[in-house]
């Protein structure tokens, strides 16, 4: 007698893609902020137009004085901050973010996975929020002692753009970034490692791997400082170095590269200061 198939529900039929649900998911979210970050994450200009205004790493420009800094200025500095960080970063974790659904989807409560792997990604973007925060701090700082570019959002003293390239290349041959790099790489390591149940425990490991790729990365971010915050081609480069240093195979190789090129660019813009 053939067995009468039963329907299932829409939470049911929902789990068994969870890994197209959760990649759709992550794909709306970095579209959607990457559409933000363009438009000008609700500044005067957009980012398209700062790109084509920016002028040389460091160069001071007449443009006149940012916006005053008041506290519905400073919300909207840490949003465009934090949206753009979310743009950049959420590709990079894509993989992780993959490799905790299909483990959570083998667990007990499978129908849950694409849950708990959107609670995950909160987790992870919540560590960039955090850094977001200390961005728009040193920005206010730059914009009152007089060495950002203003409107530009770019540092207008060659002399700190190169030191700032400077030691951005010099941590990439340090301990911690090497540790934080070693976790981003072996996702599984860091997932059996640290693994938590729950709604709660999917954000607490979200937040712990975004701790470890914030490490990682802290210090390339700054670097928009140098080129210019909303400066569409310094942004796409970062954010698919990045990508590749966390994801290629001979990644290795081009983190010691990459800190070399960053000191001798550093080291050749502080030459050239004075």
């Amino acid at each position: 007698m053939p067995q009468v198939q039963q329907d299932t529900g829409p939470v049911e039929r929902l789990a068994r893609h969870d890994q197209a649900v959760v990649l759709g998911a992550a794909t709306m979210v970095v579209v959607l902020s990457a559409l933000y970050t363009v438009l000008g994450a609700g500044m005067d200009m957009t980012a398209a137009e700062m790109t084509r205004m920016a002028g040389p790493v460091g160069e001071p420009m007449q443009m006149g004085t940012g916006a005053p800094w008041t506290a519905g200025y400073a919300g909207l500095v840490f949003l465009m901050w934090w949206i753009m960080m979310i743009a950049m970063m959420t590709p990079s974790a894509a993989p992780v973010l993959l490799l905790f659904t299909a483990i959570k989807k083998a667990g007990a409560r499978p129908a849950q996975a694409p849950l708990l792997s959107l609670l995950f990604l909160c987790g992870y973007l919540l560590a960039w929020a955090a850094f977001s925060i200390a961005a728009t701090a040193l920005q206010w700082g730059l914009e009152i002692a007089g060495l950002s570019n203003g409107p530009m959002m770019s540092l207008s003293s060659r002399a700190l753009a190169g030191a700032l390239l400077l030691a951005a290349g010099a941590y990439q041959f340090t301990p911690c970034k090497h540790a934080c790099l070693s976790h981003c790489r072996m996702p599984v390591h860091f997932l059996t490692a640290h693994n938590r149940t729950g709604l709660a425990g999917a954000v607490l490991m979200g937040a712990h791997h975004g701790a470890y790729c914030l490490g990682c990365c802290w210090a390339l971010m700054l670097l928009l400082f140098a080129g210019g915050i909303m400066n569409l081609y310094w942004i796409a480069g970062i954010a698919l170095y990045v990508l590749a240093e966390k994801h290629l195979a001979r990644a290795r190789l081009v983190v010691p590269a990459t800190g070399i090129l960053l000191m001798l660019a550093g080291g050749y813009l502080m030459a050239t200061a004075f």
